[in-house]
């Protein structure tokens, strides 16, 4: 149906008859001339009171302009029936380590080495993408945690300031505790009795305010799930110094199992060790499969702006209006 966001600019609608009336009124009470004889005025013509075809096109022009432009003014939409959003999902948060570490190429994608954070970037893209009705939120941290993407039903933006973000832009430390207390902090605020973490990470918490053992605990308090997974190849063989020799490392050496699966055991969640992007893409698989939650449902009415169109028209009969009245003064 159409609305009217403005309907109290109808009110104006009668203006220039108030003016005309006004300015008829300030003529009348003008003195009127005296002459001696009426003889000199024999020769003009009387008026006959019609207006010309021209003139009455002119002020029909005219009034048509005002009124569409009052229309426009009022701010017509048209609204349309109301939509719900899915009633049924998960409350979501997912939190990413963007530390200096994530850089390490040892994880492969088609045979070729890749930095472990896009290799997580193109998996959790795919996830969120499947999650068609959960609210998803997004944690970056580092040195520090942020809130880069609050829960919402916009997994579009969501991928976006995934894939956007680059390594080591939140610093090169890790803190997972600061990171899980600020994704406990947005989930708490929900109503839902069942609330999931996932937190992915290559490194030890190192820095920060929080214990990853004691947001755990909070998260705990709060009926919030937290599922983790460890990411980064054990084994990486590697160039000696000025080309020889080969030898294996371990990239993942710094990587702290036990903290992580004691935060996962703590709130009844799970630890998942991705050692490649195969095993990476198995672990979403399961996480995936987790029962969905009620949600509140939303609604909302599709709105659409309809006020260009009597402006729009307005326009063109006052162009009318002036061609009108420039032939007429050109005598064409």
């Amino acid at each position: 149906m159409i609305e009217w966001l403005w309907p109290g600019m109808f009110l104006a609608a009668p203006l220039p008859f108030l003016l005309r009336w006004m300015w008829r009124g300030r003529e009348r009470n003008q003195a009127a001339l005296t002459v001696p004889t009426l003889d000199l005025f024999g020769d003009i013509p009387a008026e006959t009171g019609i207006q010309e075809p021209s003139h009455r096109l002119q002020l029909g022009l005219l009034w048509i302009t005002w009124l569409l432009l009052i229309t426009a003014g009022a701010r017509p939409q048209w609204t349309g029936e109301p939509v719900t959003l899915p009633t049924s999902g998960r409350d979501l948060m997912i939190a990413v380590d963007i530390s200096g570490s994530m850089a390490t190429e040892d994880m492969a994608i088609n045979g070729e080495y890749m930095d472990r954070l896009f290799v997580v970037k193109a998996v959790v893209s795919q996830f969120v993408e499947a999650r068609k009705g959960d609210r998803i939120g997004l944690v970056l941290f580092g040195t520090n945690a942020y809130l880069q993407a609050p829960l919402t039903f916009d997994l579009t933006s969501v991928n976006r300031l995934l894939i956007e973000a680059p390594v080591g832009i939140a610093g090169g430390k890790t803190a997972i505790g600061d990171a899980i207390g600020l994704a406990v902090k947005r989930l708490r605020l929900r109503p839902q009795d069942d609330k999931i973490l996932i937190l992915l990470t290559d490194g030890a918490n190192n820095v920060g305010e929080v214990e990853p053992e004691k947001a755990a605990e909070l998260a705990a308090s709060d009926r919030i799930k937290i599922y983790t997974i460890g990411v980064g190849a054990e084994e990486l063989l590697t160039t000696g110094l000025l080309g020889f020799g080969r030898r294996i490392t371990n990239p993942s050496a710094d990587l702290d199992e036990d903290t992580l699966t004691k935060v996962a055991q703590t709130t009844g969640g799970k630890y998942f060790r991705a050692r490649d992007t195969q095993g990476l893409q198995e672990i979403y698989k399961l996480i995936d499969e987790l029962e969905p939650i009620d949600q509140d449902p939303e609604t909302y009415r599709p709105i659409q702006a309809l006020y260009f169109w009597p402006l729009g028209i307005g326009l063109l009969c006052f162009a009318i209006l002036l061609l009108t009245n420039l032939r007429e003064r050109h005598g064409l």
